[in-house]
């Protein structure tokens, strides 16, 4: 039975969207507040309203929040192509294919980081909330490469403020349409969710702060390939940075890609990879630095760009 909970909505989320409001409010994920919203169990004022509806301070909010998930872990379940770069008490390094997610989330039914994890007999941290225990940094489900995920306390904690706080180097190889001018630089635009599209992220004025770092590596007549640093790690922020600058990842067709020149080089999904990882190890605080080949679609449809420039 879910726990019913009345309260007024503070003046400091005056304005603010309902689905968000009740994130902020009781701790949920944004897509598990939208959710709830959905199923018609969020009143203001006694009235259910869409989620995108916007919350005056002082108005008065119902929520029934669902059941507390049990305790047990997520099953175990074999992933096809994860691989373990690091393992030690603290700490589990992956490589992770295409295809998989992170840990579970609402409507996700293929394979997960934290499934595969328990599938090899790896324990990892159990702070966070429950769908996403020890993760502490996520990858879409269709961009590959490093992740570290948390296997202590200690090192959960010590690893997500060394995220919030900037100080874990990602660097990402993407293969992006045309050539950046300059060839190096920044992008320094604000990113919300899509004004008209749930599934996606835009640069919306009054987003989230994002910065994103990249330097060209080498330019063919379609397309450069790009060494990118993100300074924020917002959903989808290196896609939409990308996108908004007119030159999207090759392959996503998501963002605006050109889907000739994706079925050309035999790519199903954005070319964009997790390239190396390097950070302060949690426990003993020295440098640890990883470091991940391409995978093969993406080794192929780089061959076919080289192959192109002659």
């Amino acid at each position: 039975m879910g726990d019913r909970r009345s309260l007024p909505v503070p003046d400091g989320l005056h304005g603010m969207r309902l689905d968000q409001a009740v994130s902020r409010l009781f701790g949920l994920s944004r897509t598990a507040a939208a959710a709830l919203v959905e199923a018609g169990d969020a009143l203001v004022d006694g009235v259910p309203r869409p989620k995108s509806d916007k919350v005056a301070g002082g108005s008065w909010l119902e929520v029934t929040l669902p059941a507390p998930p049990s305790a047990a872990p997520e099953p175990a379940r074999p992933v096809p192509g994860l691989e373990i770069v690091h393992s030690d008490d603290d700490i589990v390094v992956v490589d992770k294919p295409v295809g998989v997610a992170a840990h579970p989330s609402p409507g996700w039914t293929g394979p997960t980081v934290t499934g595969g994890l328990a599938a090899m007999g790896q324990t990892i941290a159990t702070s966070g909330a429950p769908e996403r225990q020890g993760v502490v940094h996520r990858l879409d489900v269709g961009t590959t490469g490093l992740m570290v995920v948390a296997k202590s306390e200690l090192a959960y904690s010590v690893l997500k403020r060394a995220f919030k706080a900037r100080e874990v180097d990602k660097r990402y190889h993407a293969v992006v349409q045309g050539h950046l001018d300059p060839l190096s630089g920044t992008v320094d635009a604000p990113i919300d969710r899509h004004p008209t599209h749930d599934y996606k992220w835009a640069v919306v004025s009054g987003g989230k702060p994002s910065v994103t770092h990249y330097d060209t590596l080498e330019a063919f007549p379609a397309a450069s390939l790009v060494d990118v640093r993100l300074e924020t790690g917002r959903t989808h922020q290196i896609r939409v940075h990308f996108s908004a600058l007119r030159h999207p990842c090759v392959g996503d067709l998501t963002y605006g890609a050109d889907p000739t020149l994706a079925g050309r080089l035999g790519l199903s999904r954005q070319w964009l990879h997790a390239r190396r990882l390097s950070f302060l190890h949690p426990y003993r605080q020295e440098e640890v630095c990883f470091t991940s080949d391409y995978p093969d679609d993406l080794e192929r449809a780089l061959a076919l760009l080289r192959e192109a420039a002659g």
